[in-house]
């Protein structure tokens, strides 16, 4: 939905319900109000004048009027980094989909669709940000591509950037991943980071520590999702960042920051999922679960709520929400249960957030339909030289994007290395599907479990190619021509038989379909995957973070494998 305007007729409008002199468009009544400032609750209406809370702590009457039953009100969550095209469905589907976890303002990097689609698919974000009931907020692609050892759909320099800047739903500039050519001093790096230092520049820094830590945050990056441990999130604290507690599908840190967010520090800790399906979603909820299990393990209701809004809208200068109070923006959940967060209404911009709200949305036309250009290919495609020497292999590790470098002495036959089950060393794949260059990178992955078969996948960060994981050339074949096939999505293969699909068409990213249609194809998904052996929960987004080679430790891109730490291809 567009923003309202707020010229003088509107201030006249909310200063006189504010004070009572007139009736609020809206009026939350019987409300138990949460302050993410003291953590008291008291009693009290709310009342509401376009998308402005107007009044707190009285009563007041309204054209329209919520009772809330003694319901507790919070203000709205704010997710501080994710990316849409992750819930493998539209930002309309996404708005139906997250915004009843009490979800109103979600901050989003289209770097993947930017990757595959250029300009064109941050304008279709932007787009699509105008007409949906949540608010979603772009924080414009600082990578594109992430690196240049692989091959992506677009290059995003500064003066693609430029022009994009002013738009009203933009933030600033997404996570600056190439913390190498920041340090370096690199020129393209320079310019960026120059243009936006009067504005936000989100970070992405994993293991960065010391010196190096020092010299990144001298370019004005002010945030971090990619903590892993207390100690790195002490550190980046103590240095001035703010940390932004991730909890996604594969990359689950909750655990292991928890500590962090106290009383002293929960001024400058915020919540992010990054990465979440709509199997997680369904299943767990979304900022909603994080919440709940912060509370959980021991952390003050004040603190996690502070962290789910307040600090938030502070750390990405939104300076008009993140609490309840006159002046505000409206963005508001009602929950039956403080501790266990669950989320009973949402009020977003000072409409409930309902099926007339989400009918009312103008629709943005798809784009990118037609972004595969891969050539099918053979169980030929797939096959590698034996080597004497120890095989570098992947090593997958649940719940994390970090991969560790193994080696494995792997078995050959007629001179060709062969994957190994035993070991549970698969061969793993990344096919280019943009530019029909016909590049392949080889490679062994380990941690799957796969007995036979293999999964393949469009969705592979952050350039996107077709990335597969199998335990014969054969099915590796079968999986990645279905996903051509299909323009893009998910699929199970054993032998020349595909168990289970999934189209991804927009940008070979996302379904046209809705969220629940999606989830049971997912479902789908997970139980093939299960019958040819996988042991990991998300196989799909785990094979996705696969080809991210600025996460260590080893990966693989369309043109071989990568060593992160030492940021160069592994020698053939």
């Amino acid at each position: 939905m567009k923003d309202l305007d707020h010229d003088a007729a509107f201030l006249e409008r909310a200063i006189a319900a504010g004070a009572g002199a007139r009736p609020a468009d809206l009026v939350i009544r019987n409300a138990r109000l949460f302050s993410v400032l003291d953590g008291s609750i008291t009693e009290t209406d709310i009342a509401i004048v376009g998308d402005r809370i107007v009044g707190t702590h009285g009563r007041y009457e309204g054209a329209r009027t919520i009772d809330a039953g003694g319901r507790i009100a919070v203000p709205g969550f704010i997710d501080t980094h994710l990316h849409i095209e992750s819930s493998l469905v539209t930002p309309f589907e996404f708005d139906r989909c997250v915004l009843p976890h009490g979800v109103t303002t979600a901050i989003c990097d289209p770097h993947e669709i930017a990757n595959v689609l250029g300009a064109q698919g941050i304008r279709y974000f932007l787009d699509c940000a105008l007409e949906t009931v949540m608010d979603i907020r772009v924080n414009l692609s600082s990578c594109v591509p992430a690196t240049a050892f692989e091959t992506a759909g677009a290059r995003l320099e500064i003066a693609d950037l430029a022009p994009l800047r002013s738009h009203p739903k933009v933030i600033g500039l997404a996570e600056f991943m190439n913390f190498p050519g920041v340090l370096a001093r690199d020129p393209a790096v320079l310019a960026k980071l120059a243009a936006f230092q009067d504005g936000h520049i989100d970070g992405h820094a994993p293991l960065l520590t010391g010196m190096a830590l020092n010299g990144y945050l001298a370019a004005r990056i002010r945030t971090d999702h990619e903590a892993t441990s207390a100690a790195e999130a002490r550190e980046k604290l103590a240095k001035g960042m703010t940390i932004l507690i991730r909890e996604g599908s594969v990359s689950k840190d909750l655990n292991a920051l928890a500590p962090i967010l106290t009383p002293d520090t929960s001024s400058f800790v915020a919540l992010c999922t990054d990465d979440r399906n709509p199997l997680d979603i369904a299943e767990e909820g979304h900022l909603d679960s994080m919440i709940r299990r912060l509370i959980a393990k021991g952390n003050r209701p004040l603190d996690a709520y502070r962290a789910a809004s307040w600090s938030a809208a502070n750390a990405f200068g939104l300076r008009d929400r993140g609490q309840i109070a006159p002046g505000w923006r409206a963005d508001i959940a009602l929950l039956d249960d403080l501790e266990d967060c669950l989320v009973a209404t949402v009020i977003a911009a000072g409409r409930p957030a309902d099926a007339e709200a989400f009918a009312a949305r103008r629709p943005v036309a798809p784009v990118g339909l037609d972004s595969v250009h891969a050539a099918k290919v053979t169980a030929a495609a797939f096959v590698m030289p034996a080597s004497d020497r120890q095989t570098p292999v992947i090593g997958v590790v649940p719940g994390r994007i970090i991969t560790e470098h193994l080696t494995m002495s792997l078995p050959h036959r007629d001179g060709l290395a062969q994957a190994d089950i035993e070991q549970d060393a698969l061969k793993v794949a990344v096919v280019e599907r943009h530019r029909g260059t016909g590049n392949i990178g080889r490679g062994f992955v380990h941690g799957f479990g796969l007995t036979r078969g293999a999964i393949a996948s469009s969705v592979g960060h952050d350039s996107h190619n077709i990335c597969v994981v199998g335990a014969s050339d054969e099915a590796m074949a079968t999986a990645v021509n279905r996903v051509i096939a299909l323009k893009g999505g998910f699929a199970v293969a054993d032998g020349s038989e595909v168990l289970a699909e999934l189209a991804l068409p927009l940008a070979g990213l996302m379904s046209l379909e809705p969220f629940e249609t999606v989830h049971a194809a997912l479902e789908r998904l997970r139980a093939a995957a299960k019958t040819i052996g996988c042991v990991l929960p998300e196989p799909f987004l785990q094979v996705a973070f696969l080809p991210l080679p600025v996460i260590p430790h080893l990966k693989i891109t369309d043109l071989g494998l990568f060593d992160v730490d030492r940021f160069t291809l592994v020698d053939a």
